[in-house]
Parts: structure tokens; sequence; C-alpha cells
């Protein structure tokens, strides 16, 4: 029984694998992209923005409406959708066509999430839910960190088709282990659409989505300009920053552990201690910037603390609204997608008016509005922070 748990939550990362590798890992071959089509690196660069706005649209409603589906066959639709997509990227003729080609698909993401961790948590008792959400997260993890450096060398090395043709691949392959290894999932007394948009009548859930929405962009702010800061502020050259890119992403992979453990045992202690947490690596970042060696042992801390945040976020949304976990895992879906927009504007207006080196005030100003909004939340709904 264990072990089929284990295949079932791992195919489940697989496929969140699969749709942040296609999210992704265009990045890394956006100029690639722009010399196929003939046009520029900023008009690329809409298959990532619009790609995030059409999950931020979707992640509210289309979850909720697919919340009566059987998992399984819902799974299956998204990935099959992914695949198609993928396929047509390949031999997409023009820029527009590879561009409907990544919307589409966009809007069923939040469909696949959703269904995943609520498949993920019913498959343990309710005090592991976290755990086995956590190691779901595992996907979405190396998706961001495999999924660029992967499809940006095989387009190096081979062509952008073949780069295109590794994204068909991996939800070629997610596609088939959900048919062959994952059993049906009929969902039983599910609730109705009006009984899952009343949650959003309690003042629980807008506490809730404001905390997700700043301690995402609390990550954010200064995660989108990571790469800005090694160079300018740390004087680390490319291959250095790259190695860690890849420093940062495997140590997120502990985050994910440590954030399923601790929110089984004590979850909303560890929700108000995070953003402290966070915050003090932060001012260690601004402090320490210029010191490389520092900066390396921080950079590992950073990264684990990263993926922790949107296992805490994820968390504590679904726990804000265990009724309808589907249309909560929408939630957190469509506003932690608002709070990586919001926290990579105000990031990047840092930037531009003070410099590189404060934009970590960005990231500490948004921690400290999660913070006051998970501490309300405790507060107001006598979650004992203490005991916990």
């Amino acid at each position: 029984m264990a072990n089929t748990k284990s295949i079932i939550i791992f195919i489940l990362a697989l496929g969140i694998f699969g749709i942040i590798n296609t999210e992704m890992g265009v990045i890394g071959i956006l100029p690639q992209i722009a010399n196929n089509f003939n046009i520029s690196v900023s008009q690329a660069g809409l298959l990532v923005s619009l790609f995030a706005l059409a999950v931020a649209i979707s992640g509210p409603f289309l979850p909720m409406l697919f919340s009566r589906m059987n998992r399984k066959s819902a799974m299956l639709l998204v990935i099959g959708v992914f695949l198609i997509a993928n396929i047509i990227s390949i031999f997409a003729p023009n820029f527009t066509v590879a561009l409907i080609a990544r919307v589409v698909p966009a809007f069923l993401h939040p469909v696949y999430f959703s269904a995943a961790f609520t498949a993920a948590a019913a498959s343990v008792n309710q005090d592991q839910a976290p755990k086995a959400i956590a190691k779901v997260f595992m996907g979405l993890t190396a998706g961001m960190v495999i999924g660029i450096p992967i499809s940006s060398f095989i387009a190096d090395v081979a062509s952008l088709e073949y780069a295109m043709s590794f994204f068909a691949i991996i939800n070629g392959i997610s596609f088939l282990s959900i048919l062959l290894f994952i059993p049906s999932m009929p969902v039983r007394g599910g609730q109705s659409y009006g009984k899952q948009l009343v949650v959003m009548k309690k003042p629980l859930t807008w506490l809730s989505l404001g905390a997700v929405i700043f301690i995402v962009s609390g990550m954010y702010a200064v995660y989108s300009f990571f790469a800005e800061y090694l160079s300018k502020v740390t004087n680390m050259p490319e291959k250095e920053i790259s190695i860690m890119l890849i420093l940062f992403g495997s140590t997120g992979i502990a985050g994910n552990l440590l954030a399923g453990k601790w929110l089984s045992r004590k979850p909303v202690k560890t929700a108000v201690i995070y953003p402290i947490v966070a915050a003090l690596i932060y001012l260690l970042v601004f402090l320490l910037g210029d010191l490389r060696l520092p900066m390396v042992f921080l950079i590992a801390v950073w990264g684990a603390l990263f993926t922790f945040a949107l296992n805490l976020t994820q968390y504590w949304i679904s726990s804000a609204a265990p009724e309808a976990p589907e249309f909560a895992n929408g939630l957190f879906v469509s506003f932690s997608n608002l709070g990586i927009t919001v926290g990579t504007s105000v990031g990047g207006l840092f930037i531009s008016g003070m410099g590189t080196h404060d934009v970590v005030w960005a990231g500490l100003l948004m921690l400290a509005a999660g913070f006051i909004f998970i501490t309300i939340r405790a507060l107001a709904f006598n979650e004992k922070i203490i005991s916990n």
C-alpha cells in the first residue's frame, strides 16, 4: 500500500514537472525563438507573460468547474492538451500559432495542480497531507531547476525543434503514467458551485489570500533579479551565476521536504515564524552581498526558503477552505501568480529608483505585509501559535 501511494505521488509530481517544464523551459530558449520567427526577444517574451496571465485568470474558476469530474480524467485531459500543444509548437509555421499553442493549455494549468494537490492529500491521512503535497511540489522545483538549462542545452547543441520536443516527450511520459498507473479517482459528494463560492465570503479566506500574495511577492521581488544581484553586487561571472542557480534549486528540494514535515506538525507556528526567518536571510544578503563565499551559503539557505514559501502558502489557503479543496487550490495557483507579478513589479521599481543592491528592501517590505496577514489570521481565529 505504501509503495502504491509513493508511485501515485511520484506520477502526480511528474505531471507537474511536465507542465512547469513547458512553462519555464521556454525562458532558456527565448533568443532562439525570436530568431526562428524573426521577432524581437521582447515579443518572444509574450510566450511567458501571456502564459502566466492565462493561469492567473483561470485559477479561481476552472478548477471549480472541473471539481466534480473524475480527477484521473481531469489530469489526463490537461496533460493531453499540453502534449498536443507541445507537438503543435514544434511545427508552428509562425509566431501567432506558437503563441496560441502556449496560451490555450495555460488556462488548464490550475486544473491539473488543483487535482494533483487534492489527490495527494486524499491519498494519506489528514495530518500527513502537507507531506504528500510537499512531495508533489518537488515536480515544480525540478521543473524550475532542470527545465531551463536542459531546454537551453538541447537548443544549443541540436535545434529549437528538439528543445520543444523535450517538452512533448516529458508530457507524453506523464500522460501514459497517469493512464496506466493512476487508479480512477471519482469525486464523491462533490459540492455545488454555489457552496464552493461561499468560501469567498469568509474573512479567513481573504486573510489567507493576502498572506499568499505578499509571501510569494516577497520571494519573487528579489529572486526575479537573482542574476542581476549576483552580477552587480557580488560581482560573480556568468558561469558562477549559473552554478548558483543550480545550487538554489537543489536546496529547494530540501525546502519542500522540511515544509512538509513542519507543516504537518506545527503549521501555525511555522507560518508565523517563516517570514521572520526569511527576512533575516534577506538582511544578511543585503549586508554580505558583496562577499562571494558568504553569499554561497546564503543562496543555499535562500533556495530552501523559496520552495518552503510555496508549500506554506498552498497550505495556508487550503486550510482556510477545507470544504472546497479544488477551489482553494485554484485560488492558490491564481493568487500566487498574482504575487509573482506584484513582487517582480515592485522589485523592478526599487531597482529603477534605488539600485540593484536595494532590491532586497522590496522583498522585506512584502514579507512584512505577509507576516501581518498571517498573524492577524492566527489571532483573529484563535489559531494557537505557541502550543501548535
